[in-house]
């Protein structure tokens, strides 16, 4: 499998600013005893393959990425490459991917693994469960 890279300029690698926004309505989610709950309805960056949000704030232990994949299953990740720690992670469009956006472009699988870049270790993956609109993701802070 070759490794397709997000397009970045030189400050958004250098700077580690990731692509993924936070969500359009911030009352579309909420935390609570260890599970991240998010109201798809209210969630429209979530409603077609390839798309992401970041959550941070509202006493979120860890900063999560959730993405919808191209095969129509959401997941959940630490949003925190294990290259520099601080960086986040974005998905990139069109693969089954995402990708750390500092200047190595350490590049996971959706499953966590390392597939390309200086990235020493997995990245984490969290539980997604689905209820009808709502997604609650199990976060092991």
């Amino acid at each position: 499998m070759s490794v397709q890279f997000l397009q970045r300029n030189f400050f958004q690698r250098i700077l580690g600013l990731p692509v993924t926004r936070k969500p359009q309505d911030p009352a579309g989610w909420s935390f609570s005893a260890n599970t991240l709950t998010v109201d798809l309805a209210k969630t429209p960056e979530l409603t077609r393959p390839g798309g992401a949000v970041r959550f941070e704030g509202k006493d979120l232990p860890e900063r999560v990425l959730v993405i919808l994949g191209q095969d129509n299953t959401y997941r959940a990740f630490r949003n925190r490459c294990t290259h520099m720690g601080h960086r986040r992670l974005d998905p990139v469009p069109g693969t089954d991917t995402v990708q750390c956006c500092s200047v190595g472009k350490s590049t996971y699988s959706l499953e966590g693994k390392n597939m390309f870049g200086p990235a020493p270790l997995p990245i984490t993956t969290y539980p997604v469960e689905i209820d009808g609109e709502t997604l609650r993701v199990i976060v092991k802070g």
